[in-house]
């Protein structure tokens, strides 16, 4: 079975956890890291003969074209991670529609091939989003990965499908939810920070749960999850601040282990044979 791998590209100071400590309007003043990250993580998968799906910004694509270049170049997919990571529920359509616009012609410009791929930011399609699917099925979207079945403080749809699903009844879009584990009675997404803290035999036994299903598992990381000399926000919550640093050093070598471990690929063909 294959599975998807997918890189939510990044700059370690754009993610949820800062967002109320580090204001957009500084961005353009602090460290870019996200370049190195990145080859960092395309090394990795080329020792392990890897193909993934890189989520990108375009933010970051607008002002790395050559880093876009270079994933496209080394065969590996390109979709979208909308513009400055907005949380999808903190737009009404019409903002979505244009998020989506302005990020994917980014993206396409810098790399040269067209964009059919969404993850929203911090997994914000969820009940409060019923329009959302609708619109990334006009702007022509082919899948999208934005739903965490869980119940968290920053995220989640517990009750949404666990599987990849049509959600719109006359539309060929596909939603592939990032793969959840069991841990006790808690359910927990199997990939970015949840990878890094726990035992890595929590995802291995979640991907191959969905595998004993007949469907792909997806897994998600970052780039500024494998550089433990990024620089720290000391004005974030303490809880904030934990997620974010905890374990930074070991991520590289968990992930090098999980690569050998599952078969894994692009999320566009790993879904390319699900059932019309």
């Amino acid at each position: 079975m294959l599975n998807g791998m997918s890189v939510d590209v990044e700059e370690w100071f754009q993610v949820g956890a800062f967002e109320r400590v580090i204001d957009k309007g500084d961005w353009r003043t602090l460290e870019s890291r996200v370049e190195a990250n990145t080859g960092a993580v395309l090394d990795l998968f080329a020792e392990a003969g890897v193909s993934a799906t890189f989520f990108t910004l375009g933010w970051v694509a607008d002002r790395h074209p050559r880093l876009i270049r270079r994933i496209v170049d080394a065969g590996h997919e390109i979709a979208s991670h909308g513009w400055d990571h907005a949380r999808v529920f903190t737009m009404d359509a019409a903002a979505f529609r244009a998020d989506l616009a302005r990020a994917r012609s980014a993206l396409e410009d810098a790399g040269g091939h067209a964009v059919t791929g969404y993850r929203a930011p911090s997994f914000s399609i969820d009940r409060r989003t019923p329009w959302a699917h609708a619109v990334l099925a006009e702007a022509g979207y082919h899948y999208s990965s934005s739903i965490a079945p869980i119940a968290h403080d920053h995220y989640g749809w517990p009750d949404a499908p666990r599987f990849a699903h049509r959600p719109l009844p006359d539309s060929d879009l596909v939603e592939v939810p990032v793969t959840i584990a069991a841990l006790g009675p808690k359910r927990i997404t199997a990939g970015g920070g949840f990878f890094r803290l726990l035992p890595a035999g929590v995802t291995d036994r979640a991907v191959r749960a969905v595998n004993a299903q007949h469907q792909p598992a997806m897994f998600y990381f970052h780039p500024w999850e494998i550089d433990p000399d990024q620089p720290r926000v000391r004005a974030a919550p303490l809880r904030s601040r934990l997620r974010h640093y905890s374990r930074l050093g070991a991520m590289r070598g968990k992930l090098a282990g999980l690569l050998g471990r599952h078969e894994w690929g692009r999320v566009d063909r790993a879904i390319d044979g699900l059932p019309a």
